[in-house]
């Protein structure tokens, strides 16, 4: 056995034979593992109230569409599925509009590096959505852990997280938006007919 592997081996023995205690001080018998995040089920209120920088140069927040099937889509100018992602987001807010979906495209760019750049992007993708930019806090809050660029969120009207979408796949992904929004004005549907 190699000096390497035998400490390796040392190390973990240690670990395992060394007692390990809970948060209120007791003594476990299993040792403590890394704690995960809780998946999001719904948009907490600090995100859902949290001032937003628009491109259009006005504030908003995610809460202003309250009673809307939201999609809340992370991206960024250097991603390139992004640019993949967009044109189809413009597809089915132009589709979805008139059922009461809206999208809203929050870049996880610093807005006064990516001014130029998100402005020519709305342009260039004649993209009718809102778009601003996610500050630091609520795209932390967002990714959960995941920093993987874009990240798109499908949200019912009383503001349960149907479907997270981490990535973009140009084959599957829009058909995916596509039956996660219909899901979600299902939902709402649902909840008002009579038991």
């Amino acid at each position: 056995m190699g000096p390497r592997l035998f400490i390796a081996a040392l190390v973990v023995f240690i670990s395992l034979a060394t007692p390990h205690f809970s948060a209120s001080g007791q003594q476990s018998s299993t040792p403590a593992l890394p704690t995960v995040p809780p998946k999001l089920t719904s948009l907490p209120n600090n995100v859902l109230d949290a001032e937003l920088q628009s491109a259009r140069g006005y504030p908003f927040r995610l809460s202003d569409y309250s009673g809307k099937v939201l999609v809340v889509n992370l991206w960024a100018t250097w991603v390139a599925p992004s640019r993949q992602e967009t044109p189809e987001l413009v597809k089915l807010q132009a589709h979805f509009w008139s059922k009461g979906v809206r999208v809203v495209g929050l870049s996880t760019e610093d807005p006064k590096m990516s001014a130029d750049e998100v402005h020519a992007w709305v342009r260039n993708y004649h993209v009718q959505y809102r778009i601003g930019w996610a500050p630091p806090d609520v795209a932390t809050i967002l990714m959960q852990g995941r920093d993987a660029i874009p990240q798109t969120f499908v949200i019912s009207r009383n503001g349960r997280i149907l479907k997270r979408f981490v990535g973009f796949n140009a084959t599957f992904t829009p058909l995916q938006f596509k039956e996660a929004i219909e899901e979600a004005l299902k939902e709402k549907t649902e909840s008002l007919e009579p038991n």
